[in-house]
């Protein structure tokens, strides 16, 4: 039976915020996945992917950090959040929601939730990790650190994947080594000859090879923290 999927909402900052959502066969509790986009937003490869992880048993939910909002307008906010306020900013606190949201489902074992994100996204989860405990494991892709770096001290374990032809790369490299010094659980990887987007099946930069190796990491390290066969 293949893995149930639905729009879904849930409220931040006085509205309803959309977002998509897919759950493994069963009644649960089961372990669950907040799903962070890329700059393209919402998109069918993003909700392949909810739909992927609803298939290894978790319930994923990705959100829409532009819906019904100028999507310039998004990206501005988001890299001057990014630069100037990375540990605070709204993209952070909107995935907090949305997290809140999704440990109240009943379906859902909020003490096992985790969280991927790719590009934009990784970042996101990368500085969301220092700043929310109830995250239990990140799996960010090609994203860069938040500042000042140091705070990965209080990240959840990580499990990150960079293009080695991408300057990401210098970031996942800068993020194990500090990872290392603070003693934080984690598997960073750099995939050489591999572009930007790398993991996107839609796009002109995707890579079989290494799709594959990061998400079997990916499901071996969630497997591990957050317990899809437990």
């Amino acid at each position: 039976m293949e893995p149930s999927s639905q729009f879904a909402q849930f409220p931040y900052a006085g509205s309803e915020r959309p977002a998509y959502l897919a759950c493994p066969e069963g009644t649960g509790p089961f372990p669950a996945v907040i799903v962070i986009h890329e700059i393209f937003g919402l998109n069918e490869n993003i909700k392949d992917i909810a739909r992927r992880l609803a298939g290894e048993g978790y319930v994923a939910l990705a959100v829409d950090l532009f819906a019904d909002r100028n999507r310039a307008v998004c990206m501005m906010q988001l890299m001057t959040g990014t630069l100037l306020r990375s540990l605070r900013n709204g993209a952070l606190t909107e995935a907090g929601a949305a997290l809140t949201y999704l440990a109240a489902r009943e379906e859902v074992d909020g003490e096992r939730i985790g969280a991927i994100g790719f590009c934009m996204g990784g970042g996101i989860a990368i500085a969301w990790a220092c700043t929310d405990n109830r995250l239990k494991a990140i799996a960010p892709y090609y994203g860069t650190n938040p500042r000042p770096l140091e705070a990965v001290a209080r990240s959840c374990p990580v499990v990150g994947s960079y293009p080695g032809g991408d300057f990401t790369a210098r970031s996942g490299r800068k993020l194990d080594s500090a990872l290392d010094r603070h003693g934080v659980a984690h598997d960073i990887k750099i995939y050489p000859d591999t572009r930007h987007s790398f993991f996107n099946d839609t796009g002109k930069m995707y890579d079989a090879a290494a799709s594959a190796d990061s998400w079997r990491r990916v499901l071996a390290f969630f497997g591990e923290r957050l317990g899809a066969s437990a």
